[in-house]
């Protein structure tokens, strides 16, 4: 919400506050300032000068000499303009001041005439393209006039950031309530000039507004009516509608549900199909209107408008809200609508639009005003219990400083007993505040959030565990961070192609899925990254994914907790002990043999090649299998194309975990002595036929080995020269070791005998001498 200083000021004159300390007071109060910006940033200097006589310069054609009021007497000016009006008031800069652009202004000597300061033109101002000719201002000032107060760019605009269930705040009149020193009730309208007053002297009462003729009865004007509808809209945040009443089939209009096929074409000049039930404001024949969003182009007010009828509503937000999604159109009115606007202020916001068109157009106002509401708007009554203050919020406060607090925002006390108040909830609060606990936030932020005591208190922990499957995400995490990786986040929302559950309420079209894996938004993570010079890149993301619907009776998606990660650049950052070694294949098995332990992935075994896995090189890559022989995961290197890198970029490498949704304990550590006695190593080169997997001969090794046996790994792969086409030698260290005694070698030679025995009977692979 874009709000202007100077305007708060006109609402509460007693504010003093510099637009800094509002920024601050806001932000205290619930309502941050993401921007603070002056209107007119190096005008300072600048005053209003009339020009009191101008002669032609006696050495040069194209020049003349101006005698000006810049406040201060006059001053003689050599001005370059081709035209230049006596008794016109343009922009002055005087010696010694700076235009916007930086440049310093001295007094300077032109053909031979002294000139004083410079008038200036809209380009020098930075105002506008026009660089030939100076700045003719509209209208009479008192010489000496700051520009910037002039051009009513005296001001300063605060982007106030609003949430959700303040609707109250997307107006001037709702931020003013916040800072008004004596409360919501001593704000006072800014005074239209030429104002009468009073538009009306009655108000009818209709019983009902839905499906039931409104008769009309207008006054005559030619009012700029949508000008003045914006002005209200952003003073009260009451949006409302001007209709031309002569455009208007009939002299009546219905409120009514839009049959299915109706069609209206909108002030946008798009033409939009009603669905059945969406709600739409007619004349006798057709909607002119489509109720709380948007009104039609063919009732419009225009510069031949002279009669007119002037609309106010409250419309249900939910119904605002559901309109507006199926029209996939969003407007300032139905913005403030589907947030709730002031069931009391609408009557005042229609004084407020009428006195100003009167003020500025003219015209002649029906003496009553309809009101279609079938029975007077009933407020809300809130009670709070004074003893929770302190138990919530950690203060003690009075019954006496609680009112206190909460009168200036417009709750009044209506009942009052031992310990217990109920406050009247004002119409612009009515929807969020409904409970104790949104009495006992504004109590917090009245009060103040910086003048909380800053000591620790007593409380009393919990003893509920977190729930195991955050257990193991977060030593995911732990594991992750130790390896060098940066957590993502990413939408859980994709577009059609990466996606099979639809949103049936999207932010935006091109992502209106639902997303099946987490790699596509973090391989888009690591595009943006390259784009902009980053070379190693390593990201990873604990997410959700939404697949087909399962067993659910109802049809809901079934949602899986996986793990993403991508990586892609050197291993290690740049160290002077050695060279970079980029990330490969056995780099990622590695990560990827972890994290399936991390993950309590018991029984998953980790197989060559991942075919099917959409941009995944098969050759180059591994499946997660699980105990059940279903597929949980897989890491490889993902296709050229499936990355926009640019050249100088490495591969990219990634893998996607599914997470147990009910994962067992965490494993608890446990202490060992390191050995007592020591080890023995023996190493074993074996010729294995190429059809043979390592993956076979280490799972007999350790099975053959017997329980001596304490590591067992591969330090050599050779083929070439020695050894047949057919086969590979592959070399493994095993590591024996007792802790009971010293092994001689008779124990050792015994397991070793063993496992090439075994080796030799049931695979074929012998030793190499």
């Amino acid at each position: 919400m874009n709000v202007s200083y100077q305007w708060l000021r006109a609402l509460v004159p007693e504010l003093v506050a510099s637009p800094e300390e509002v920024a601050e007071t806001l932000a205290l109060r619930g309502a941050p300032v993401e921007e603070l910006l002056h209107l007119a940033p190096g005008l300072e200097g600048l005053v209003v000068a009339r020009v009191e006589s101008v002669e032609a310069h006696p050495n040069a054609d194209r020049l003349s000499v101006c005698q000006v009021d810049g406040g201060n007497g006059t001053t003689q000016v050599v001005c370059g303009a081709p035209v230049v009006q006596v008794g016109g008031y343009y922009p002055y800069v005087a010696p010694g001041s700076k235009l916007p652009g930086g440049m310093l202004i001295k007094s300077v000597s032109l053909r031979g005439v002294d000139s004083y300061g410079m008038l200036c033109s809209e380009a020098e101002l930075e105002m506008g393209p026009d660089a030939d000719g100076i700045m003719l201002l509209e209208g009479e000032f008192d010489p000496g006039t700051p520009l910037t107060t002039a051009l009513g760019l005296d001001d300063w605009r605060l982007d106030v950031e609003v949430t959700p269930n303040r609707g109250d705040l997307l107006s001037h009149v709702g931020v003013a309530r916040e800072l008004a020193p004596a409360g919501a009730e001593s704000l006072t309208l800014s005074p239209i000039p030429g104002s009468a007053g009073d538009p009306w002297v009655r108000k009818d009462r209709a019983v009902d507004a839905s499906e039931t003729p409104l008769p009309l009865e207008t006054g005559k004007t030619e009012a700029n009516a949508g000008g003045v509808s914006v002005r209200v809209l952003l003073e009260m945040g009451q949006p409302l509608h001007a209709f031309d009443l002569d455009k208007l089939g009939g002299s009546s209009i219905v409120v009514r549900r839009a049959r299915e096929g109706e069609v209206i074409r909108t002030l946008d000049g798009e033409d939009r199909r009603l669905a059945e039930g969406m709600l739409a404001i007619c004349d006798a024949s057709a909607p002119v209107a489509i109720a709380g969003v948007m009104g039609g182009a063919d009732s419009e007010v225009s510069q031949e408008t002279t009669d007119i009828l002037l609309e106010c509503a409250l419309f249900n937000p939910a119904s605002v809200r559901a309109t507006r999604n199926g029209l996939d159109m969003s407007t300032d009115a139905s913005y403030r609508f589907e947030r709730g606007v002031d069931p009391k202020g609408m009557e005042l916001a229609v004084r407020r639009a009428v006195e100003i068109i009167l003020a500025t157009s003219g015209g002649i106002p029906d003496p009553s005003v309809l009101d279609a509401c079938p029975e007077p708007w009933k407020g809300l009554e809130v009670t709070l219990r004074v003893s929770r203050v302190e138990k919530l919020l950690g203060i003690d406060l009075s019954e006496a400083e609680v009112r206190d607090l909460l009168a200036p925002l417009g709750f009044e006390v209506v009942a009052q007993s031992a310990g217990r108040m109920t406050f009247s909830v004002p119409g612009f609060r009515s929807y969020d505040v409904r409970r104790e606990v949104d009495l006992l936030e504004e109590v917090a932020r009245t009060y103040g959030y910086d003048r909380f005591p800053s000591d620790l208190g007593p409380f009393r922990p919990g003893n509920v565990p977190d729930h195991p499957l955050f257990q193991l995400e977060d030593d995911l995490r732990d594991l992750l961070v130790g390896e060098g990786f940066f957590e993502a986040q990413t939408m859980a929302f994709s577009p059609e192609d990466e996606g099979v559950v639809e949103v049936s309420n999207p932010v935006s079209k091109e992502e209106a899925w639902l997303r099946t894996g987490l790699l596509p938004g973090l391989l888009r993570r690591v595009e943006y990254n390259l784009a902009r010079g980053t070379r190693d890149v390593r990201l990873f993301e604990l997410g959700t994914v939404f697949l087909e619907a399962g067993a659910d009776p109802e049809g809901a998606p079934k949602e899986e907790p996986r793990l993403g990660l991508t990586v892609t650049g050197d291993q290690a950052p740049l160290h002077w002990s050695g060279e970079p070694q980029e990330v490969d294949l056995w780099y990622l098995k590695g990560l990827l043999a972890r994290l399936v332990v991390g993950a309590r992935l018991e029984g998953s075994a980790i197989v060559a090649g991942a075919p099917g896995m959409l941009g995944v090189v098969p050759e180059e890559a591994f499946a997660v299998v699980g105990a059940d022989g279903e597929r949980v995961g897989f890491a490889g290197r993902m296709e050229p194309g499936r990355v926009d890198a640019p050249a100088w970029a490495g591969p990219v490498w990634a893998l996607e975990l599914q997470l147990p949704c009910e994962p067992g304990p965490r494993p608890v550590p446990v202490y060992e002595a390191p050995p007592a006695f020591p080890g023995v190593d023996r190493d074993l080169a074996l010729l294995l036929p190429k059809a043979i997997r390592v993956r076979q001969v280490d799972d007999l090794i350790r099975e053959a080995a017997g329980p001596l046996l304490v590591g067992l790994g591969i330090f050599d792969l050779y083929e070439g020269r020695g050894v047949p086409d057919d086969h590979r030698s592959v070399a493994f260290r095993l590591q024996y070791q007792s802790d009971h005694r010293t092994l001689t070698d008779k124990d050792v030679d015994r397991s070793v005998t063993t496992v090439t025995k075994r080796l030799r009977e049931e695979l074929g692979v012998e030793t190499r001498s």
